[in-house]
């Protein structure tokens, strides 16, 4: 379908763009911006007047649930959420049931992906087998099955050796490794930032240096053997302190915080509220607005939503006893959109989802230059919408921004020329 966006505001990171034109789109790709094309005919006209078009946001990190945990989401019902937050790709990390360690599995989440027919879905390889730490999988076979890359999410590896061995190994494969920096001994099950409203609260303390210690050991090893490393939902001012330092001195490091970590800190657990129980835990004030900075600077150089459906019954527990996780695919962009109150421009927050995160995953989306896939998001920034259970369309409803208002609303998402998604009137 040839598709025509008028009257919309463009903007684009990663051609420098931000003016009101149009887009023209053919057979699944950017046909052209500004002018119509000599014999151009729209069969789909998009009124974008008064809202912003963007390229779609690519989300780092989302647990789809499926294969394993279907009852709380499926690979259909969850990137058909993510259209519906202007989400066109996402990535899946490897702890899945079972776990992406075989080209198999990979295949497996293609297809559904491709049955569904909603939002791209790209994978990222286990670093061990079974995520057990112990023996290094076959990167190759994982690589060339499409993974974009390789992680152990967040089961730690214990072996150095092990973890030295595999970043020589992923070096030679010329791919990235995607790490949840946590000393499991430091952090030692903690539910809960370290501090006074913890040990008030008679929870077990997950201290910021759990997090330091272990970005400090890794950076050590990136120097050693030269791998590509991106650090996954940091929480931590000195967390953030030491990758700037890492990235001035030349090493091949980025970093992505969640959305929810630049909006929440620990006083939002001070009523055992489990909907705000995450890892890593939600940290000190300080710490949010260390994670502000960083992305503001560029420092932290991607959001993502960190999606971790749950049902109804995994957050009814005592607040240690619940599982951690927010379903939020469709509050990334409004809650990004707010560091616009903190003074951060909108094309540098379009281009945190967008041009960067598909440039650290090496995928040719995240760009509406001509050519590109037609990947597009079309946004209205100043529309106001109240999140709720039944405005959600994941299956996951559990979100601690449930009942606020949130300024930032999609109205139509293409992926690769087709319109997955288009607000209800």
């Amino acid at each position: 379908m040839n598709i025509h966006i008028h009257g919309g505001r463009l903007i684009d990171p990663t051609q420098g763009i931000d003016k009101v034109c149009d887009l023209y789109i053919a057979e699944g790709k950017v046909l052209a911006l500004g002018e119509a094309p000599a014999d151009f005919q729209a069969a789909r006209q998009i009124d974008a007047t008064g809202k912003v078009v963007c390229p779609g946001i690519v989300d780092m990190q989302a647990h789809l649930r499926e294969p394993g945990n279907s009852h709380k989401g499926t690979i259909a019902s969850e990137t058909a959420a993510a259209v519906a937050g202007g989400i066109t790709s996402l990535c899946m990390p490897p702890d899945t049931k079972p776990v992406i360690d075989t080209t198999a599995v990979v295949e497996l989440i293609r297809l559904k992906a491709e049955k569904a027919g909603n939002a791209n879905v790209y994978t990222i390889g286990a670093l061990t087998k079974g995520l057990q730490g112990e023996e290094i999988c076959a990167m190759r076979s994982l690589k060339a099955a499409g993974c974009v890359g390789l992680s152990n999410a967040h089961h730690g590896i214990k072996n150095t050796q092990v973890m030295r061995r595999a970043m020589e190994y992923a070096k030679t494969m010329d791919m990235t490794l995607y790490v949840h920096a946590e000393d499991p001994w430091l952090s030692n099950g903690g539910c809960a930032h370290e501090g006074a409203i913890s040990t008030r609260m008679g929870l077990a303390g997950n201290p910021s240096c759990a997090e330091e210690v272990e970005v400090a050991k890794l950076l050590q090893l990136v120097e050693m053997t030269g791998v590509r490393i991106h650090f996954s939902q940091l929480s931590t001012a000195k967390a953030v302190r030491l990758v700037s330092r890492a990235q001035y001195e030349g090493l091949p490091i980025s970093a992505d915080v969640a959305a929810h970590q630049l909006h929440l800190s620990h006083i939002d657990i001070a009523e055992f509220n489990s909907l705000c129980h995450v890892q890593p835990p939600l940290r000190s004030e300080r710490d949010r607005d260390a994670l502000r900075e960083g992305v503001m600077r560029g420092t932290i150089g991607v959001i993502c939503s960190d999606h971790q459906p749950h049902d109804k019954d995994a957050k009814l527990a005592p607040f240690p006893e619940t599982e951690p996780g927010i379903s939020a695919l469709e509050t990334l962009l409004p809650l990004a959109l707010r560091l616009q109150e903190h003074g951060m421009p909108l094309p540098d927050i379009i281009g945190r989802l967008t041009a960067v995160p598909a440039k650290i995953l090496g995928i040719n989306r995240g760009s509406l230059e001509p050519g590109c896939s037609a990947d597009v998001t079309v946004f209205d920034p100043e529309e106001y919408w109240m999140l709720t259970e039944q405005s959600m369309v994941s299956r996951g409803k559990n979100n601690p921004f449930l009942g606020r208002e949130m300024q930032g609303r999609v109205h139509h998402t293409l992926v690769e020329g087709r319109i997955v998604y288009t607000l209800a009137s």
